[in-house]
């Protein structure tokens, strides 16, 4: 059991000192005289020292008393201090921020907007890591990944940044020499550019068609004669006229605008994979990962083919 001042009876002695006497205590504190008489005694009871005289008519503070409330003073002005200063901390966004995303989008997308991010946040150091599989998200290796898909792992917080979805896409030449697939089967007898990432099902093209009960979806085991764990080669060898890819509509709006691709199969959907950006929840309250993630969101709500690579 402690024998000293409590951090919270500093507050108490500071007003004591002020008010001239135990009922004008009481009344500054909203409690009762005999609450404030009986706090008093405790601490002096603990410490062993009359902090205060009192006379019929009269309360005074001891010389011992003026030292602790000169000192009380000191210590409640620093812990002001403390609080303005966190509080600046809270509304500043500084310090390191650790940031992963996939090469492709990563490349085209969260570079640039980082550049912009610390032009607006210069007290934040963004260090950025391009990947082909994400790391584990419960590794203490980034502060904020940029994910495709909805994160199975409950430890962590996941805010959508944007709408996303795959799409069939192919270089008009290519579709010129062996014709446009008229139904998911079809696919069987195309070349389909591959791509490795991540824990996705490789080589196999999942299609849905259809609303509420009449919804059907087609697994395509596909083939080719080019794979790659890299989705912006991909896109690449399509623009190439090597075959047909399923990409993110983000890697590829700019390339279908310009008729370079051609969309597949548009009235098919492919399986949802809006873009989150993933965090742990220890760090939620961060000033830096808050300030980003939302600069992230509002950067990117505009849609596919608003951001490009310098």
């Amino acid at each position: 059991m402690s024998t000293g001042i409590q951090p919270a009876e500093l507050g108490f002695l500071v007003a004591l000192s002020g008010s001239g006497s135990l009922s004008a205590t009481a009344r500054d504190l909203g409690i009762s005289k005999a609450a404030v008489s009986k706090r008093l005694a405790l601490i002096e009871g603990r410490t062993g020292v009359a902090l205060v005289s009192r006379t019929t008519r009269r309360m005074s503070l001891t010389p011992e008393g003026e030292a602790v409330v000169e000192r009380a003073r000191s210590i409640l002005a620093e812990m002001e201090d403390l609080d303005r200063m966190l509080s600046r901390s809270a509304q500043i966004p500084k310090g390191l921020l650790r940031v992963n995303a996939t090469l492709g989008f990563g490349r085209s997308h969260v570079g640039p907007l980082i550049s912009r991010f610390v032009s607006r946040c210069p007290e934040v150091q963004v260090q950025l890591q391009l990947s082909v599989n994400p790391p584990a998200l419960t590794e203490d290796v980034f502060d904020v990944c940029i994910r495709f898909g909805q994160p199975p792992d409950t430890r962590v917080i996941a805010r959508r940044l944007a709408a996303n979805r795959r799409v069939l896409c192919a270089a008009p030449a290519y579709l010129k020499r062996h014709g446009h697939p008229k139904s998911p089967q079809d696919l069987a007898g195309h070349d389909c550019i591959g791509i490795r990432q991540g824990d996705e099902a490789y080589g196999t093209w999942r299609l849905s068609a259809g609303k509420g009960h009449r919804r059907r979806t087609e697994s395509i085991k596909t083939q080719g004669s080019l794979a790659t764990n890299d989705g912006e080669i991909a896109v690449h060898w399509a623009l190439q006229g090597h075959g047909i890819v399923m990409r993110a509509e983000w890697d590829v709006a700019r390339h279908l605008r310009e008729g370079r691709l051609v969309q597949v199969l548009p009235q098919w959907e492919t399986p949802e994979a809006d873009i989150h950006a993933v965090y742990p929840q220890r760090l939620q309250m961060s000033s830096r990962v808050r300030a980003f993630v939302q600069f992230m969101a509002e950067a990117l709500e505009r849609g596919p083919g608003s951001i490009e690579a310098p």
